[in-house]
């Protein structure tokens, strides 16, 4: 029985995400489990020590579950800390950006300066806020985008002044989908309409730089204007995740 349980734990794992950083464990992709297996593989999660050690985790789960599974979470300890709404685009059709923004990646950059506006470009966000502060952070991106992070962390100007960062990558464990791992604008240059311009570099670059074929981006549901951003380059919604968090 206890090797019929560990193969089927290892199969419903394997139909899920999990990114391990210094400090933080995500699951993510939950949606192709159905409720008892969601259940089943949370119960089987709280007793691996990873996750029973770990300083912060966070479980995505996908609109379709039922309250059994936040109920479950909250007996474990876990609060709903947001929900995200995750988008869609095939990046074969993009135009050329004309008059974009000048762009700085960490090869022209200190880490100082980057980190600098990356916390302030943080500041005021409408998404909840990271549990983790920016030098816990940057060692993720490190982490996770790999030896060659340094050029998707990009700070981008307008008339010599910062505006905003960009962190444009390709998802690990795929050669070809497109994210953005960071992106912000500062909050003096909010509501200026220069969001679309920014993030229609950073899907060019995705498409160019990184070999891109498409893009899943992904913000909180109380972040409207990023929302709008998405619609107005031609985002599709393709599915909603209530974000549960738990932190020792």
């Amino acid at each position: 029985m206890e090797v019929k349980n560990s193969q089927s734990n290892f199969n419903l794992l394997a139909r899920i995400k999990i990114v391990k950083g210094e400090n933080f464990v995500t699951i993510e992709d939950t949606k192709s489990l159905a409720n008892q297996e969601l259940i089943e593989l949370i119960t089987y999660l709280m007793g691996q020590s990873f996750i029973k050690n770990c300083k912060n985790v966070n479980i995505l789960v996908n609109s379709k579950f039922n309250k059994k599974v936040d109920s479950l979470l909250i007996e474990n300890g876990f609060k709903l800390h947001d929900e995200n709404v995750t988008v869609h685009k095939v990046l074969d059709d993009l135009f050329k950006v004309e008059n974009g923004f000048l762009l700085k990646d960490l090869h022209e950059l200190s880490l100082a300066e980057f980190k600098r506006v990356w916390e302030e470009s943080m500041k005021g966000s409408l998404n909840a806020p990271s549990s983790l502060n920016v030098d816990e952070q940057m060692r993720s991106v490190e982490l996770e985008l790999g030896p060659n992070y340094k050029k998707s962390c990009i700070i981008a100007y307008d008339n010599g002044n910062p505006i905003g960062v960009i962190m444009p990558h390709i998802e690990a464990g795929t050669s070809k989908e497109g994210r953005i791992f960071y992106f912000g604008i500062i909050p003096s240059e909010r509501g200026k309409g220069k969001s679309k311009l920014l993030h229609q570099q950073a899907l060019e670059i995705l498409k160019n730089d990184f070999m891109a074929t498409h893009y899943i981006g992904c913000t909180g549901h109380n972040n409207i204007p990023m929302l709008k951003t998405f619609q107005n380059n031609g985002c599709t919604v393709i599915e909603r995740n209530k974000v549960f968090k738990r932190k020792n």
